[in-house]
């Protein structure tokens, strides 16, 4: 009966230390897990926040007049300024003699079948050099701000397809 009883209480003492050698890999998980979820969080507070600043700027600026409709500003490919250099050396510098305009492109067929790109005039602000600092700084923001949105939409959109790949 003796050595039942030892096999068991051996038995016991295996499990326990292969419970307490899975306890630390637990908790990493668990933090990893944790900061996961942050990390959700934060991406989707990000986010929003985002939105509500585009459709302000979006409002402040009247890009609302060339494009009513507030969830279609999303459906161009893209969006430029002229005017004001969003180059990393030329970052906010005015282009002297230049327009400021908020620029975005789409594409459409042309005749041939093939997609020709296509500019629309979203906003226009008159010459670089008169157009005063904090105007130029919603009119910059509002075009890194757009990109920002665009950014996330393209992240969505690869991640719904990478989980139809992983479906098949």
């Amino acid at each position: 009966m003796s050595s039942n009883l030892d096999k068991l209480r051996e038995l016991i003492s295996k499990l326990e230390e292969k419970l307490s050698q899975k306890r630390p890999t637990e908790n990493i998980s668990q933090t990893s897990i944790d900061t996961q979820s942050k990390t959700i969080f934060d991406y989707t507070q990000t986010r929003k926040n985002n939105i509500k600043k585009v459709k302000e700027l979006y409002l402040k600026l009247d890009i609302y007049e060339k494009s009513p409709d507030f969830d279609n500003i999303f459906s161009y490919k893209a969006m430029n300024l002229s005017g004001i250099g969003l180059k990393e050396d030329e970052f906010t510098q005015i282009r002297e003699g230049k327009y400021i305009q908020v620029i975005a492109i789409t594409y459409e067929p042309s005749n041939n079948g093939k997609k020709k790109a296509k500019n629309i005039s979203l906003g226009y602000f008159g010459k670089a050099q008169n157009v005063k600092k904090e105007l130029r700084k919603d009119i910059i923001e509002f075009v890194l701000r757009w990109r920002y949105e665009k950014a996330f939409q393209n992240l969505e959109h690869y991640k719904e397809l990478i989980a139809k790949v992983s479906e098949l």
